[in-house]
């Protein structure tokens, strides 16, 4: 199981935190420059429909933040659209995709990887 550091286990408890109080498929947890982390739920309305990685991301950037650090993923796939949205902010930021129970399976550390997973289109959720 890859280690991670205490911050980025942080951002893995707060997204399965999100994961347990929505009841959804997957949670998300993101830290902006400032060192300030938003967490978050999938939202699937009939009007607006976000993976939790997106709704993570527009938490963060509605509360003022500039830039990315690092998101971590539970439960979610390489595919999710919120890597794009993470990426179009912070290409250099980390993005670790969990199991439901927070073991790590992949980290995505550069915007190539982001590249080559968004393209891998497997039906998630897009934008609003």
């Amino acid at each position: 199981m890859t280690e991670l550091d205490a911050e980025d286990n942080k951002l893995v408890v707060l997204a399965r935190g999100a994961l347990g109080r929505t009841g959804g498929a997957s949670g998300a947890a993101i830290r902006d420059t400032d060192g300030r982390t938003y967490a978050a739920g999938e939202v699937n309305l009939t009007a607006l429909r976000l993976t939790a990685l997106q709704a993570a991301v527009a938490a963060a950037l509605s509360s003022g933040a500039e830039g990315f650090e690092a998101a971590a993923v539970v439960g979610g796939r390489l595919s999710d659209f919120g890597v794009t949205a993470v990426r179009e902010v912070s290409a250099e930021a980390r993005i670790i995709f969990t199991d439901r129970e927070g073991a790590v399976f992949e980290i995505v550390d550069d915007s190539a990887d982001a590249a080559d997973a968004v393209t891998a289109d497997s039906g998630e959720v897009h934008g609003g």
